[in-house]
């Protein structure tokens, strides 16, 4: 009997031969058919779709963006009127992707708050056309979070819009203007920024005037991305623009100067024995869902100013009158609430961003991190609006014309009058 050895030796299978049957049979029954292979294929076209669909928000191979993206916040919050009438308006341009990361509540007055060491919570919002998110920050927060590169699969859009927002922003309200401050901290980092404030009149401006608005300011949102991605727009000074209360009937863009503007504060007392009606509440927001969550606010703050004047009322101290001997004193605890009163000014000049917002006009004002800019960016300025957005001549004709036929008017009852 012939023996082999070394290569020619037959290598003998480890496994059981039956365990390597049962395998076979396994592995043939698991074998995909023609119809699921198919399948498959399909599955795997629409997979690499839907990447390439997410991958139109990603920078292209050189390192630009197929359109241009720009940032939207609100000081008014996610389910603000005007945020949506922009939303809504820079959507059906189709010029940019839309992004938006706006506070979950209404925080007007919050100036340029940030919050520290405390956790904030970003959860996604369905916007049409948009991807947004609401935060439990404040609007400078949304704008820092979303520049940071951490919320969006970028870290540096085109350009930063805080609005649409409600009130004028004119003056010295900047100083506490959440609106502006969050368009400012875009230009902290080096963001071109624009914010957008509806002049909002009680009892005469409506939320459909917010649309009117962003129609009336999308050409010059165009013609902002236009230059930037020249590189000529404006450096070093972020855009406040003023809407005025009838967005439809405006007169036209008008480069405009920071007044001194500020409105009057008012202090009321608020009473610790028992929440404050709703009435009080009404006429100083639009929305009523805002009005009752700040009654609720309230109502929670007189029940545990009831609480804890109950279990303070009696506090002892030492005495300096007496040595030896204490004393006991009443601890007085009481609750107030700020309000903001419209003041009116008389003779103020025909530039300054109040005067031409009562004039029917929509003020450009550039700001600077500081608050008004130098002389020559002002001039550089006025020289990209004009060259940007004209003024509409046939309005300002039409005026012309009335006051004409006006004075001739009066000029030929005088006569008769006589």
């Amino acid at each position: 009997m012939e023996s082999t050895s070394g290569e020619d030796a037959p290598k003998r299978n480890p496994l059981p031969s039956a365990l390597v049957s049962n395998l076979q049979s396994v592995l043939a029954a698991r074998r995909p058919s023609a119809a699921e292979v198919s399948t498959a294929a399909t599955a795997s076209e629409a997979e690499a779709e839907a990447q390439e669909a997410e991958a139109s928000d990603a920078p292209a191979g050189d390192g630009t963006p197929a359109r241009p993206i720009v940032l939207l916040t609100c000081a008014g919050g996610i389910r603000s009127a005007g945020l949506a009438a922009l939303v809504d308006a820079l959507v059906a341009a189709g010029r940019c992707d839309v992004h938006v990361c706006a506070p979950e509540s209404d925080k007007q007055a919050c100036g340029h708050s940030i919050t520290i060491r405390e956790t904030i919570a970003a959860s996604s919002v369905d916007f049409t056309g948009a991807k947004a998110f609401e935060t439990s920050g404040t609007p400078v927060d949304c704008v820092s979070l979303a520049l940071s590169g951490r919320l969006f699969p970028w870290s540096s859009p085109a350009l930063v819009i805080s609005g649409i927002n409600t009130g004028s922003n004119c003056g010295y309200e900047m100083f506490h203007s959440s609106a502006i401050a969050a368009a400012r901290e875009a230009l902290v980092y080096g963001v071109p920024s624009i914010a957008i404030s509806l002049n909002w009149k009680k009892d005469e401006t409506k939320d459909s005037d917010f649309k009117d608005a962003a129609q009336a300011c999308l050409p010059l949102i165009n013609a902002a991305l236009d230059d930037i991605e020249k590189g000529t727009f404006l450096r070093g000074c972020l855009l406040n623009i003023g809407v005025p209360s009838a967005p439809s009937a405006n007169k036209g863009f008008k480069l405009t100067k920071q007044s001194g503007y500020s409105p009057a504060q008012s202090w009321e007392a608020v009473s610790t024995s028992r929440p404050l009606s709703a009435t009080h509440f009404m006429g100083m927001h639009q929305s009523l869902g805002i009005q009752l969550a700040q009654l609720g606010k309230d109502a929670s703050a007189a029940g545990a100013a009831r609480r804890v004047s109950a279990q303070r009322k009696a506090v002892e101290v030492e005495s300096v009158a007496a040595a030896g001997k204490q004393e006991i004193r009443e601890v007085v605890k009481k609750l107030f609430r700020a309000e903001f009163v419209e003041k009116r000014y008389e003779g103020l000049d025909e530039d300054i961003d109040l005067r031409a917002l009562e004039n029917g006009f929509i003020s450009v004002t550039p700001l600077n991190v500081h608050g008004q800019v130098e002389l020559e960016i002002g001039a550089t300025a006025s020289d990209w609006l004009s060259a940007a957005v004209s003024l509409d001549k046939e309005k300002v004709a039409a005026s012309a014309t009335a006051d004409q036929q006006d004075v001739a008017a009066e000029e030929k009852e005088a006569p008769s009058a006589a």
